[in-house]
C-alpha cells in the first residue's frame, strides 16, 4: 500500500511538472500582440496529416520547447483547412472547396501558396513574415 502511495505522489508530481504549449486562435493572438508585442509562431497542419500528428507529441510535447514557447512567442495552431472566416487587416480569408479537401486563404498567404504540412510561420511583431518552415517531418525520421 505504500509502495502505490508513493507511486501516486511521483506520478502526481511528474504530471504537474508537465509544461503544455498554451495554443491561440490567429486573431486572440493578433490581439494580443497589440498589447504586449511578441513575435507569432503559427503552426500550420491539418487534422489528417500524420506529421502534424507527430510533431504534435515529440516537439511541442517537449516540455522544454513547450515552455520556450509560451514565453517567447504567441503560439497559433492554424488547420489549414478550417472552414472559419478570419478577418485580418480588413481582409476577410475563406476557405476555398477543392476537390474533396481544400484550403484556407489565410494559410495560402502564410505559406506563400506552397500547401506543406506541417509547416510553421514565424511572424515578427508587425505580423509580418519573418520566416516559413516547411513540412519539418520527412519519411527518414520515423
Amino acid at each position: 500500500m505504500k509502495r502505490l502511495f508513493i507511486i501516486a505522489c511521483l506520478f502526481i508530481a511528474l504530471s504537474m511538472n508537465a509544461q503544455e504549449v498554451n495554443w491561440y486562435t490567429f486573431k486572440e493572438a493578433v490581439e494580443l500582440n497589440k498589447k504586449e508585442p511578441r513575435k507569432i509562431l503559427v503552426d500550420v497542419y491539418t487534422d489528417w496529416c500524420g506529421y502534424c500528428k507527430v510533431m504534435d507529441k515529440n516537439t511541442f510535447g517537449n516540455k522544454y520547447v513547450a515552455d520556450y514557447l509560451n514565453k517567447s512567442y504567441y503560439p497559433v495552431k492554424f488547420n489549414a483547412e478550417q472552414k472559419e472566416e478570419i478577418t485580418y487587416n480588413e481582409k476577410t480569408y475563406k476557405f476555398v472547396a477543392q476537390g474533396s479537401r481544400g484550403f484556407h486563404e489565410l494559410a495560402a498567404a502564410l505559406l506563400n501558396g506552397q500547401m506543406s504540412y506541417p509547416s510553421v510561420v514565424f511572424l515578427d511583431e508587425q505580423v509580418r513574415i519573418i520566416h516559413v518552415q516547411k513540412r519539418i517531418y520527412s519519411a527518414a525520421t520515423f
